[in-house]
C-alpha cells in the first residue's frame, strides 16, 4: 500500500542521512520540501535526479488534502525539510494528522535532529526534558517562559542567532543570572561551538562575540536536579 514517508535530512553535515533515506528518495514517486533550492543540493550531492514539490508553513493548509488524494491514487510520497525531522520545529504534523485521518499509513524514518546532540553534550540530565522548540517572538513569550519558571527538567530552545542575546537576557530575569545554560551553534557543521556556563557568563560571551549560525540553547531545570521517579508519582 502507497504511504506518508517522513525523511530527516542532515542538520549541517551531508554525511548525516541513513542509507535507507537515500534509497527512499531514489524510489519514491514524489518528494515534498520545505524549501526546493535547499534540498535539491542534497539531492545532488548524492546524484538523485529528482524533481521536488514545496510544502511549507505558507501552503501547508491548502495542500496536505491533496497530498493525501495522490497516495490514495497509488503514488508513495516522501516529506523532507531543510534540515532534521520533519515536524520538530518545521513543517510535518497537519499532513501527518490528515493523512492518518484519511488512514494512510505513515512511516518515519530515525534520523537528525538538532536538539538531541546539544542536549547530550550540555551535561546537563537528558533522561527527562522539556522541549520548547522557538518561544514567540513577539506575543506571549514572556508568559511562555513565566509558566517555565519552575520546570524541573532540562529544557530545550530554539533560537535565531539575531534573538540569542535578547533570550539569554530573558531567561536571565525569569531563571535568574546564576541558571546554568549549554547553547550550541553550527551543530555538525565547520565552526561548531558549545558554550557552557552561567546565563550571565554565556550573555557575556556572545556579546563579545556576535552569535552567528543555527542554535539551540539548554537551560538546567529548576533546582539544578531532574525530579526522581518517585517525584513523579
Amino acid at each position: 500500500m502507497p504511504k506518508l514517508y517522513i525523511i530527516p535530512t542532515p542538520i549541517g553535515n551531508l554525511e548525516d542521512i541513513t542509507y535507507r533515506a537515500v534509497r527512499l528518495l531514489r524510489e519514491i514517486d514524489m518528494v515534498l520540501a520545505e524549501d526546493t533550492r535547499t534540498s535539491q543540493v542534497l539531492l545532488h550531492h548524492y546524484g538523485i535526479e529528482r524533481k521536488l514539490y514545496a510544502h511549507h508553513k505558507f501552503n501547508e493548509h491548502a495542500s496536505v488534502e491533496e497530498v493525501a488524494r495522490q497516495i490514495e491514487a497509488g503514488r508513495d510520497v516522501a516529506l523532507i525539510s531543510d534540515a532534521g525531522t520533519p515536524g520538530i520545529s518545521d513543517p510535518g504534523f497537519l499532513l501527518v494528522r490528515t493523512c492518518l485521518e484519511h488512514g494512510i499509513e505513515v512511516e518515519t524514518l530515525p534520523g537528525a535532529t538538532a536538539f538531541v546532540p546539544a542536549l547530550v553534550q550540555s551535561g546537563f540530565p537528558c533522561d527527562r526534558f522539556c522541549f520548547e522548540g522557538f518561544l514567540p517572538q513577539k506575543k506571549g513569550r514572556k508568559k511562555r517562559l513565566a509558566a517555565l519558571a519552575e520546570e524541573p527538567r532540562t529544557m530545550i530552545f530554539y533560537e535565531s542567532p539575531f534573538r540569542v542575546v535578547k533570550a539569554l537576557g530573558e531567561f536571565g530575569e525569569v531563571f535568574g543570572p546564576d541558571r546554568r545554560v549549554s547553547v550550541s551553534r553550527e551543530l555538525s557543521k565547520k565552526f561548531e561551538q558549545t558554550v557552557r556556563g552561567t546565563i550571565a557568563e554565556v550573555i557575556a560571551h556572545f556579546e563579545a562575540h556576535p552569535p552567528k549560525g543555527e542554535f539551540v540553547m539548554i537551560v538546567e531545570g529548576a533546582g539544578g536536579k531532574q525530579p526522581t521517579a518517585e517525584e513523579n508519582e
